[in-house]
């Protein structure tokens, strides 16, 4: 397909999410589609506030700019490729907004049919960008099956995200064919002492953003032997908000109370409770956080844990290690694919 239809696409979402371009339409009326969509997904999913669903909205735009698109589309030699039959089942997780729209994209422009099982817990907004993507490119409606509860479609691979558990699931069931199976993932940040304030509200962002669901949230900071937590709680004050969601609060309050009982050491806020811990994955309304002595052996440590890392923030580069920079880990660009496997390069090697 051709790429023009995620410019506009890209377009679209922007001024779903109140961009100032202005749209002829029937444009402003597929952007209206999203936006009402948008407004609709709180009410179904209590973690998807109007701020951070406009947030993903607003990455979302960005990432499809023309510039990137054409890059993109050159890199993987994408205008050669012809619609074909091969069928490509997408079983998303829900956690973030529209958290499967790049792989959409790239199952879409590697010419194969998607075969998509929205998650309950995400299903408003992507169905309304699927609605928009037809009414752009009517040769869409049949290369987009959104799959019905019951339904056991055919497919010739499958991209699948879940948790450990569930991916045990899939891999036992989808073993036989072409997969990508994604697990749990987390992002860390790495703080040297040298951070100035706007560097710590940049990670606030990657923290808190999305109430520290998404795999590209920072679950855990690394700090030097001697670095006094105030600075830290100082600088992301700003963020006291996140504890007005009721979910996010109800979180905050069970995990203070666990670790109140079980005599456990934390620092705490009021609205995140910060425990030095060896463990990656912190639970919500929690951030770990790990002294180290050296950057240097900090880098040696984590490059053995890469297969468990999705993002790394940090502002000193760090050897051998790929770092993204704070207030960055939340807005992946196109070519920032999940868990570092390149799915266009997937699809295309499988012809699937």
């Amino acid at each position: 397909m051709n790429i023009e239809t995620f410019v506009t696409l890209g377009k679209i979402i922007d001024a779903a999410a109140g961009g100032v371009a202005a749209l002829e339409e029937p444009y402003s009326q597929y952007a209206q589609t999203i936006a009402t969509a948008a407004e609709e997904c709180h009410n179904h999913n209590g973690w998807f506030t109007p701020n951070y669903v406009k947030m993903q909205l607003k990455s979302l735009a960005k990432m499809l700019n023309e510039a990137d698109l054409v890059r993109f589309s050159e890199k993987y030699a994408l205008h050669d490729i012809q619609p074909h039959d091969k069928k490509v089942r997408l079983i998303p997780a829900g956690n973030i907004p529209l958290v499967c729209f790049h792989d959409l994209l790239c199952i879409l422009l590697s010419g194969c049919t998607c075969v998509i099982k929205y998650s309950s817990k995400d299903k408003l907004l992507p169905s309304a960008v699927v609605a928009v993507l037809r009414a752009l490119d009517p040769t869409l409606q049949d290369r987009i099956i959104e799959e019905k509860d019951g339904e056991r479609p055919h497919f010739d691979a499958i991209i699948a995200t879940g948790s450990n558990n569930s991916s045990r699931y899939f891999d036992y069931y989808f073993s036989k064919y072409p997969h990508i199976i994604r697990r749990n993932r987390n992002s860390v940040a790495v703080i040297t002492g040298n951070e100035t304030a706007d560097d710590y509200h940049a990670l606030a962002d990657d923290i808190f953003a999305y109430y520290g669901l998404g795999c590209r949230s920072v679950s855990k900071i690394y700090v030097p032997r001697d670095y006094d937590y105030n600075t830290f709680f100082g600088n992301i004050i700003d963020y006291c908000d996140v504890a007005k969601n009721a979910k996010y609060s109800d979180n905050y309050t069970y995990n203070k109370a666990i670790y109140l009982m079980s005599g456990a050491k934390f620092l705490d806020n009021n609205f995140v409770l910060l425990k030095e811990d060896d463990g990656l994955g912190s639970p919500v309304g929690v951030l770990f956080a790990e002294r180290y002595d050296d950057l240097d052996a900090l880098s040696r440590k984590l490059r053995t844990m890469q297969d468990q890392l999705q993002c790394v923030v940090a502002k000193t580069p760090l050897p051998g290690i790929d770092t993204v920079a704070f207030g960055t880990s939340q807005s992946p660009t196109l070519f920032d694919f999940a868990d570092g496997i390149d799915t266009m390069k997937f699809l295309l090697m499988h012809n699937a």
